[in-house]
Formats: C-alpha cells, structure tokens, sequence
C-alpha cells in the first residue's frame, strides 16, 4: 500500500531538492503517491491565496507534508508559510535533530543534540499592533496547555529512544511571569520521569555553554523564539542549514521540511545541495514506520559524503543536484542492507 504524501516544492532550489528527494525515496521501493502543490509567492499568482486551499485540503487528507524551502518577505508582504502552516494544523512540536556528516569540517565532531522546539505560540503568535506612530507592541503568549504539551512531547521521546538528559530553556529571571509559566509546566512533566535528568538554563547563557562545550548537552526544550534561534546556533555546529532536518508534528498532521533558504540565485542550474530536505525526509519515513528504508538512505548518504567528488559544489565537490541524487542511488543499490531501528536519527 502506498504513502500519500503531500509535496509542496517551494520556490528558488525549492522544487530541484525535492525532486533529487522524491527520486532517492522510491528508489528504496517503498511505494508513495505525492499530491503536489505550491505555496507562497508563485501559489498566490495562481490561486490568490499564498495557502491555496487545495493545499490544506490534501494536508488533511494525507496526513504528512514534505516540503521545500518557500521565501519569506522580510519587513512586510506575506506571513511565513512555514508558522501559518504549523498554526493551521496544530504542529506543535518542532524536532531538529544535530548530527554530524563525514567529511564536512567542523569545530565539533560527533555532535549528538535534539532540539525540541514549541512551534505554536510566544512571539510567534503574530499579535503585533501600533499603539502610537513610532510605539510598536508585540505579544508574547504563553499557555499551561502549550507548555506542558512540549514537555510532555520531549519527555516521552527521551524515554522511548534512551536520551538521558534534558534541559529546559528560559528567560525567566526577566520575563518571570511568561517563562516562569513555562519552566513551572516543565518541572511537573519532569516528575514523571525520575529516569531522565533535568536541569534549565537561561537562553543567553545557554548559547554561550553550547558554543563553549555542546557535549554538555542531551536534548534541549523551550518555547517558540529560542528554539528558532538555537536551533540555527547549532545548525553551525554540523556545517550549517544545510545539513540539518526538521520536523513539525502534531497529533494529526506532520510537515518534514527543510529550514535553509530558497537560494533564487542558483535556482534552475542543478547546482543545490538537497542534504537538509533529504534528512528531513529520512524523520518522515521512520514517522511513517518506514525503519528500514530510512537506514538504507542514511547509511548511502553517509557513505556518499565520504567521497568528495561525488558531493555538491558548496562542500568542495563536482556533483550537480541530480548527480549527488544518482550517487545516493548508486550507494543504496550496493549497501549492505542493514536493519534499522526505531531509535535511529538523521
């Protein structure tokens, strides 16, 4: 029986790094049925809408969405496709894993981090208003429902896959109502889980421990702007956004994507790297319950990025985007075919 899944390319390399995906998924023979449909700028010269309703519409049908990068005005035209689309069906979990690939230099060599981020309010709730010409006011909400729901989410994940330490990330030694609210939601779930070790730092200091020593750290929880921000900061740790999956989840719905750029400068000349939705998709399959599939991908990516000829542009390669896209192929046709377990991450 196939996957459906929904499959929104995106603009820029958008539509290019999706396709190398969509071509790497099947040849693992599992069987998909994609519903394809645009989003952003190009959707709304279309339909009007910059969410066409078609969009949404297969979204609560297939259940899982797969997606490209989509540019976001900065400073004014439309709202972020990404938060609109995680506020429309109630994504409240963002998961970014922070993983290591060979032979891309970096400070930081087998990094091991899980970035648990609340995806559906704080300042992301978009409730900005003009109080007076030059007085802006932007709201920062936060709930006991949406509080204990990411704690709950990072807790249980801990458990079930053998992590053995999680800290919760504040600024509640300035915002003590807000933040104190969030870590107070924290502390109760941690009670359930005598197992895991809790601990909580502030958000600055925290930056500045995980740009000192990121091995200190296990899996990290917190609202809604931090985990935006650090999740980029350790997005360094692995070579950048280029490298690194996300996963918005819900009860209902999930959207595998990737979080770096649309690149409009290198768009259409087979020149993308398709690494981060090409992660992101490996979430999606074990989301799926597609384990073994996800290893086989993983252990080919792997053994690609240990061959610089056989990698993109951007990490000292040769390979166009569909060129890396036949090497994965290749690599997945010749691996050893070894078994996945649920455990495993991108």
């Amino acid at each position: 029986m196939a996957h459906k899944i929904t499959l929104i390319p995106g603009d820029g390399i958008g539509p290019e790094v999706t396709q190398a995906t969509v071509r790497i998924l099947e040849a693992t023979g599992v069987k998909f049925e994609w519903e394809t449909f645009m989003a952003g700028a190009e959707a709304f010269e279309k339909y009007h809408e910059y969410i066409p309703k078609e969009l949404t519409e297969s979204i609560e049908r297939t259940h899982v969405g797969l997606k490209g990068p989509v540019t976001t005005p900065i400073g004014g035209g439309f709202a972020s496709i990404n938060v609109a689309l995680r506020q429309k069906f109630e994504l409240y979990a963002n998961f970014r894993p922070i993983r290591n690939l060979p032979h891309i230099p970096t400070r930081y060599p087998d990094v091991d981090l899980i970035i648990v981020r609340e995806n559906t309010e704080s300042l992301y709730s978009g409730l900005e208003h003009e109080v007076v010409p030059g007085v802006v006011e932007s709201l920062k909400i936060i709930t006991e429902k949406a509080s204990t729901r990411i704690a709950r989410f990072a807790f249980e994940y801990a458990r079930k896959n053998n992590r053995k330490k999680i800290h919760a990330i504040h600024k509640a030694n300035i915002m003590k109502l807000s933040d104190g609210l969030f870590l107070r939601c924290a502390r109760a779930v941690a009670k359930d889980y005598p197992e895991i070790t809790y601990g909580e730092h502030i958000v600055d200091n925290t930056c500045m421990q995980l740009v000192m020593n990121p091995y200190q750290y296990d899996m990290l929880v917190m609202e809604n702007l931090y985990g935006d921000i650090i999740s980029d900061l350790c997005a360094a740790f692995v070579g950048g956004l280029g490298f690194v999956p996300s996963a918005n989840l819900g009860d209902h719905c999930a959207i595998f994507e990737a979080v770096h750029g649309s690149a409009p400068d290198i768009a259409g000349k087979n020149l993308a790297n398709p690494t981060a939705i090409l992660r992101s998709s490996l979430l999606m399959l074990r989301h799926l319950g597609e384990y073994d599939a996800a290893l086989k991908i993983r252990n080919a990516l792997e053994n690609v990025y240990r061959t610089r000829d056989k990698l993109t542009r951007d990490v000292g390669g040769k390979a166009g985007t569909s060129e890396f896209a036949d090497f994965i192929i290749e690599a997945m046709e010749s691996g050893s075919g070894a078994q996945a377990t649920e455990s495993s991450h991108a």
